[in-house]
């Protein structure tokens, strides 16, 4: 699958349960580990893990690896590693002391809605 195309899926499959602030970072001048970065707020525990859930699911559904979940015992923070692509599903208060997107900030974001408007 097209790293688009992932990309896609997964940003669907955040707004399938109401996930808000989706961001996605290009980091491939910063990391070789991984070409994109998606970080999503959910705003309690339940739905940032149904969240979570739904986007490992909706990408085993479309044949593609996923290669592990932490952080959905408590749900302040889950992690999906997608290969090329890594989720971040925070609450609202786990995002903004983390703040990834200033960590990460050389990387080019975009909002989720532009994304979705190129395909």
């Amino acid at each position: 699958m097209k790293i688009e195309d992932k990309i896609k899926l997964v940003v669907d499959a955040l707004e399938d349960i109401k996930a808000r602030d989706i961001t996605v970072l290009d980091t491939t001048k910063l990391t070789s580990l991984f070409e994109r970065m998606i970080i999503a707020s959910g705003d309690s525990n339940r739905q940032t893990r149904a969240i979570a859930n739904n986007v490992r699911e909706k990408v085993k559904e479309a044949g593609e690896h996923v290669g592990g979940m932490e952080g959905e015992d408590t749900g302040d923070w889950v992690l999906l590693d997608l290969g090329e692509v890594i989720v971040h599903v925070m609450q609202p208060a786990t995002r903004t002391h983390y703040n990834l997107e200033e960590l990460w900030g050389a990387g080019e974001a975009a909002r989720a809605r532009h994304i979705q408007a190129d395909h």
